[in-house]
């Protein structure tokens, strides 16, 4: 580093990394964090397979050119990976070891909680860091969106719409399991965009035989010939569900995994610009001094938080969307309005 007129010392080689589950709109966030810092003359170090390429001094240098192409892609180009060896001391000391080695001053790491921690770990070996949120399943506390989620929501939507037409002509009920981990997310926001009969997620109990028997009886006398039912991974397994209901009414239900198909495909204009604003602000950061932090979101607005705080966050399943939903099923709603009394 050297010291501009202000006093802070400016950073001159930064690396960045994707590490953990991979998620669309990744490759645009790395674009950003690279173009940033050329226009203040920041040399960029891309970091393959994410902490363990740290380790394993997997590395390749980044420029304008180098990121030509890559904001519609999804996936990562610099990959990603897990790593266990990161995990305990000897493993981070050796990444430390690598920075310093290559002259990398601070580390704009990009994914999900497991991600954030490696980097507050890495942040006591003297690196810098700065985490920006992305992963599908939307689960960081401290980010109210992460970079991704609109693309998988948009991609379980279009793969539902696709069933709907099919299991529609055989007057056949489907089950469709949607990622999230463990968090609801992704199935409550999907459910409600298709009109699903349900959502099923781990922030919410379910009584099966209320909540999915009575549910399918009550709108099979009412005339509906197609019903869809939309579990997250987190609150059970869609086969199980859907054998369970054979086994309690008769009905044979069609079961669909997404799976990782909803983490692949062309990121969205929102993850797109999401992760363009959020690695702009990660590189300003570092050039204005700030380091150690998370750049989330807030009531739409890009923030700063320090990375020690951001990790002790809560942040919970806006329960409103569960209430539209019953709403839409039950066709009125005073029913609901008294659940909350």
């Amino acid at each position: 580093m050297e010291t501009i007129n202000n006093g802070i010392k400016r950073i001159k080689r930064i690396g960045v990394l994707t590490s953990g589950g991979d998620a669309p709109g990744m490759n645009a966030a790395v674009r950003a964090v690279v173009r940033t810092a050329a226009s203040l003359d920041i040399e960029c170090v891309g970091i393959r397979r994410g902490w363990q390429g740290l380790i394993n001094a997997d590395f390749t240098m980044l420029s304008t050119e180098s990121v030509k192409h890559i904001l519609t892609r999804g996936g990562t180009m610099l990959y990603t990976a897990r790593s266990e060896e990161f995990m305990h001391p000897e493993g981070r000391a050796k990444a430390a070891a690598t920075c310093r080695m290559l002259g990398i001053e601070a580390i704009v790491a990009i994914g999900g909680d497991g991600t954030f921690r490696g980097a507050l770990e890495l942040s006591r070996e003297g690196i810098e860091v700065v985490g920006i949120p992305a992963t599908i399943d939307n689960d960081v506390d401290c980010s109210n969106y992460t970079i991704g989620f609109d693309t998988a929501c948009n991609t379980a939507v279009d793969c539902i719409d696709r069933l709907r037409d099919t299991m529609q002509a055989h007057e056949r009920c489907s089950v469709v399991e949607v990622m999230g981990r463990n968090a609801g997310y992704l199935a409550l926001y999907v459910g409600l965009a298709t009109g699903a009969m349900a959502a099923l997620i781990p922030e919410h109990k379910y009584d099966f035989q209320k909540d999915i028997v009575e549910l399918i009886q009550t709108a099979r006398l009412a005339g509906n010939t197609h019903l869809m039912l939309v579990v997250a991974e987190g609150a059970g397994s869609a086969v199980d569900i859907g054998r369970r209901i054979y086994e309690a009414i008769g009905i044979e239900p069609r079961v669909t995994v997404l799976g990782h198909i909803q983490r692949g495909g062309t990121p969205t204009a929102r993850d797109r610009e999401m992760a363009t604003r959020m690695g702009y602000t990660a590189v300003k950061a570092l050039y204005e001094g700030r380091s150690n932090c998370v750049i989330a979101t807030k009531d739409g607005y890009i923030v700063e938080l320090p990375i020690e705080e951001a990790m002790q966050m809560k942040k919970h399943l806006q329960m409103d969307r569960y209430r539209i939903m019953q709403t839409m099923q039950l066709g009125g709603l005073k029913e609901v309005l008294q659940q909350d009394l």
